[in-house]
């Protein structure tokens, strides 16, 4: 365990690195290439209650693009809500709304922690897809997160409080794929990875 976490935060520090070495305009490039393969997917397509992360722009492929689908074809919108060590999923209504979502120390938009009036994606029905952040990838699905197991926590509480387990998609930067990510028994193999040059 102890050698994952080392192997773990060595990755973490690469990936970090290369992402500070891409343009903005090349995250721009590629966040819209892995947009139009996500809104083409299937288990996207197929889905109607659907959460979305809300992106750090300087080191996650962008989602504002997959929001504005979202609302335009009338599927149920749920965004991260993290408040300690939890995550929630709530829902977000419209552009409009998530425009004025506040923003985190993080400088990522969020509902507020006092906010009791959203719908709760696992108190009404569950979610069909999570669609996933992370730093690193492999094409098998492994992820690197950032260290707090906030994904791996919430689709083991999906599958405990709604009896089924949601589609799981992550999208990534080429420089975010890797040969090989270092896992241990807690991380959930994520079931597609979308990225600028996978088929």
């Amino acid at each position: 365990m102890a050698a994952a976490r080392e192997a773990k935060r060595l990755l973490r520090k690469d990936i970090k690195r290369r992402l500070m070495q891409l343009s903005d305009s090349e995250k721009k490039r590629q966040s819209q290439i892995v947009t139009n393969k996500l809104l083409e997917h299937p288990g996207y397509i197929q889905s109607q209650r659907i959460s979305v992360y809300l992106s750090m722009p300087d080191q996650e492929v962008h989602t504002e693009g997959i929001l504005q689908d979202m609302f335009r074809q009338n599927k149920l919108c749920y965004v991260p809500q993290y408040i300690g060590s939890v995550m929630n999923m709530l829902r977000v209504n419209s552009m409009e709304d998530y425009e004025s979502l506040p923003k985190t120390k993080w400088n990522i938009k969020q509902p507020a922690d006092d906010d009791k009036d959203r719908e709760d994606a696992l108190l009404t029905g569950g979610l069909d897809l999570i669609i996933i952040p992370g730093l690193g990838f492999s094409k098998f699905g492994d992820r690197l997160g950032r260290g707090k197991g906030y994904y791996d926590k919430y689709q083991t509480k999906c599958q405990q409080l709604t009896g089924k387990k949601p589609i799981t998609i992550a999208l990534a930067f080429n420089e975010q794929m890797c040969n090989d990510v270092p896992t241990t028994e807690l991380d959930v193999t994520i079931d597609y990875v979308l990225f600028c040059d996978a088929v």
